[in-house]
């Protein structure tokens, strides 16, 4: 192999370590067996949630994972893989919840395992991470408990005023 393809190699090893070091939240999963529109759908819907996903040679992963100073993944760079990944701090639940759904939808993928903040998760335990609302839903759903009040004290006004009318008439 030519000094330049190694250096290129090398250059690649180093930029992926980088994006391994940045990122929140990192999930490894086994792909092979979906369809190319399936897979492009996929790569759409988490570049549109600030996620990315690489497939890489088992090889240059553990080289970059190396790099990166993440350590206990060794064991999931093994067939086919994929890795997807975000840097959203604001919501490292969002990889998690759309391979899940793929997952569920597809039963060829498989996710290996990953990495959130920092700590090794396993699959049973993104599994439940991809069953929590994201930010949105959960702001939503604060919303809606804070007017329950505001919206009950209004019916009882409102109940107050017709009983008042009904008694005028």
């Amino acid at each position: 192999m030519s000094k330049a393809a190694i250096a290129e190699k090398e250059k690649f090893v180093d930029a992926f370590a980088e994006e391994l070091k940045a990122a929140k939240a990192i999930l490894i999963i086994n792909y092979l067996g979906l369809t190319v529109e399936e897979v492009t759908n996929m790569r759409k819907e988490l570049r549109e949630n600030d996620v990315s996903m690489k497939v890489v040679k088992n090889t240059y992963l553990r080289r970059a994972a190396a790099k990166a100073g993440i350590e206990g993944l060794d064991e999931t760079f093994v067939g086919p893989t994929a890795v997807i990944y975000t840097d959203n701090a604001d919501d490292i639940t969002e990889p998690a919840r759309i391979v899940s759904k793929y997952e569920d939808d597809y039963d060829v993928i498989d996710i290996k395992g990953g990495m959130l903040e920092g700590k090794l998760t396993s699959k049973e335990e993104i599994k439940e991470l991809a069953a929590i609302p994201g930010r949105e839903g959960l702001l939503s759903m604060l919303v809606s408990v804070l007017q329950a009040p505001v919206r009950n004290f209004a019916y009882a006004v409102k109940a107050v005023a017709d009983s008042k009318d009904e008694s005028a008439e």
